[in-house]
């Protein structure tokens, strides 16, 4: 499937954001959400983990469940990891910021389970943070098969991301990891 030019990038978004407007299922504006991906990024890997960490867990770590796969069999839904502080969590969860990584060193040095997605020729990846406030309650995960992303790719993400964030819930019990406030709190704030 060729992918998205950065001129076709508009109509593609705005045709996605007239189709969630009649979709009235999470399953199925994830799909639509999916299939918009396939034609920004091409070859890739997708999901969404929710970030399922609660006042109980170590101070030190986030916990992280598969809400959406693109590759189930492999990386299946309600899947869970454990992810300590590393410059990855901290761009993603205590800073709120897009982690982009190009090459599969990059790849390698960021993620333990890299020898996982190896067999998928993974050399890139775009993170979204899904945020409330300064809450990131789940990121929106493409990983490439090529090297280096074009900057209209970047953004068709960062935009699907937006898209996708109504039909991602926060789940239940989610704590604030470094403040200790409960989801319910900061939102009444």
């Amino acid at each position: 499937m060729p992918t998205a030019n950065a001129s076709t990038l508009t109509s593609l978004i705005a045709n996605l954001l007239d189709t969630l407007a009649d979709t009235r299922s999470a399953e199925d504006a994830l799909l639509e959400v999916d299939l918009r991906r396939r034609q920004i990024a091409g070859e890739s890997v997708f999901s969404i983990q929710q970030n399922v960490t609660t006042g109980r867990d170590p101070a030190d770590e986030i916990r992280l469940r598969r809400l959406y796969s693109s590759v189930a069999d492999d990386y299946p839904v309600n899947g869970a990891k454990r992810k300590t502080l590393t410059p990855w969590t901290e761009c993603l969860f205590l800073q709120g910021r897009v982690f982009v990584a190009e090459g599969s060193g990059a790849l390698a040095r960021h993620f333990d389970d890299f020898d996982q997605m190896r067999p998928y020729g993974l050399q890139s990846v775009i993170n979204v943070p899904l945020l409330q406030g300064n809450l990131c309650y789940a990121t929106f995960n493409v990983f490439g098969t090529r090297p280096r992303w074009r900057q209209h790719e970047v953004l068709g993400i960062r935009l699907l991301a937006l898209a996708a964030a109504r039909w991602v819930p926060a789940a239940p019990g989610l704590a604030y990891r470094f403040t200790g406030v409960p989801l319910t709190h900061s939102m009444e704030a």
